[in-house]
């Protein structure tokens, strides 16, 4: 993940746990009994800068994992500082397995016991299979133990920059996330802060111990893709790419405007979840947008300068952009007047639309006083798409590149009768959107000048369809 604050004041804090550690100011207790195979191994130390909503400058610290917790040594204080706990501690943690922790181990006793049986009796023929009776231990163990993760995950809850608190089974849907998340350093230090509406300023996180091929003792590490990469953009409300003090890139989810609407219900956007993470952030930091319903690559600006620079690229036509999309049907079949031909997988297409004004947001053909949008197009793949309810039909992936920048102008494109005639699955306004379903539009690439470096910027998004 890329660090979704800066680091540099929050580092200088972590470099100073460190120290203070050596020198014995700090000290680490051991929480749980040390395991055979973590024993020695270091560990992440973490540091949140935060302002209180009274302009205090309050530094949150912690470690990473539920089996160790770090504080000032006895007889000794940091009022500076405030130490944050796990989320969910080891004792809780072990109360939640304990129902099925003996029947599992029962479990796990008789299925080596048919297991060194199988082998004793040697490899040959259905010696090598398990057995009836194992497998149904095998199955019976596998769902105790999917009980028992439930369980465990069903206890972690957490604070989000929008005031709400979100379980871990809500972000992860139905799939088990890796053991251990919700037990970094991120996670715990924006849960405290969170809750606490402390304002992050700074966060860094620092290996120490004995350095290893992978870590280094002393040096920064951005939070973890595996585990926080899942809790990370529920707590913020936002993916972030790429962040320096000009800009940010975040990665939209389907379902959120990019931008404030009217009325109170449209004012959660991606604009003003980047202004409540990013207070000096200024007011309209928007250069482009993409529709609610439409995933993928979005860039911001923090000041007035980097939103001028990025609004001129945008007017010249020096940002490029690729859509990808899954259409409702195989494109050999589609009947638009911009059809492919018999064996075409590539090509460009120039329409004309306005707003239809008595049908707003819709946009409609107008030849005349239409505004041209124009899109290359290309096929890279045919696809079986399996529904929300479980039904399956044939899809057809194709990858846009728009050459101008026209309200719903890659869904017209799909859609009307003058493009292909083939819409986008899940398009609510030219297409079917069924029940769970959502616009297969995804913003994948985006490349740019850097407002103030002058490098060109390229950033990618894999669409998760």
């Amino acid at each position: 993940m890329f660090p979704p604050f800066p680091t540099e004041e929050a580092h200088a804090e972590c470099r100073n746990m460190i120290n203070q550690l050596d020198d014995g100011i700090l000290v680490m207790e051991q929480i749980t009994p040390v395991s055979e195979e973590r024993g020695g191994h270091g560990i992440m130390l973490g540091a949140l800068v935060c302002r209180s909503s009274d302009g205090m400058r309050i530094v949150l610290k912690t470690l990473s994992g539920i089996s160790r917790a770090i504080h000032p040594a006895d007889g000794l204080t940091d009022p500076e500082s405030i130490y944050v706990p796990p989320i969910v501690s080891a004792a809780q943690i072990n109360s939640a397995l304990i129902a099925n922790d003996a029947l599992i181990h029962e479990l796990t006793e008789k299925i080596t016991e048919l297991k060194n049986i199988r082998r004793s009796l040697g490899f040959a023929g259905s010696a090598s299979e398990p057995s009836e009776e194992e497998k149904k231990l095998l199955e019976r163990r596998a769902s105790l133990t999917d009980e028992s993760l439930r369980a465990v995950y069903s206890l972690y809850s957490f604070h989000c920059a929008d005031g709400k608190l979100r379980k871990l089974n809500e972000i992860c849907g139905k799939k088990f996330p890796p053991t251990g998340t919700g037990d970094c350093c991120a996670p715990k230090l924006l849960d405290y802060a969170f809750n606490h509406n402390l304002v992050p300023i700074s966060m860094d996180e620092v290996f120490y111990g004995k350095s290893a091929p992978n870590k280094q003792n002393g040096e920064s590490y951005p939070p973890c893709k595996e585990r926080c990469g899942l809790i990370l953009p529920a707590m913020l409300g936002i993916e972030i790419i790429y962040r320096d003090s000009d800009i940010i890139v975040v990665n939209k989810q389907s379902g959120v405007l990019s931008v404030p609407g009217r009325g109170p219900e449209k004012q959660d956007c991606i604009v003003n979840r980047v202004r409540r993470l990013f207070p000096e952030c200024i007011e309209q930091p928007s250069v482009h947008r993409l529709d609610m319903e439409t995933s993928g690559l979005l860039i911001l600006a923090f000041t007035a300068d980097a939103h001028r620079a990025l609004n001129r690229q945008f007017e010249k036509g020096e940002v490029h952009k690729q859509y990808a999309a899954l259409l409702d049907g195989l494109l050999e079949n589609a009947h638009g007047h911009n059809a492919p031909a018999h064996g075409e997988t590539s090509g460009c297409m120039e329409l004309y639309f306005r707003l239809d004004i008595e049908n707003r947001p819709h946009q409609i053909w107008d030849e005349v006083y239409g505004k041209k949008a124009v899109t290359e197009w290309k096929k890279t793949g045919t696809q079986l798409y399996r529904a929300p309810d479980g039904s399956s039909r044939k899809a057809t992936r194709v990858l846009f590149t728009p050459r101008t920048g026209r309200t719903h102008q890659l869904r017209l494109a799909s859609a009307d009768i003058h493009g292909f005639a083939m819409p986008i699955i899940g398009d609510s306004l030219y297409g079917t959107c069924r029940k769970g379903e959502r616009l297969m539009l995804h913003a994948q690439y985006i490349s740019f000048i850097h407002p103030v470096t002058g490098k060109r910027m390229e950033f990618y998004s894999e669409p998760e369809f």
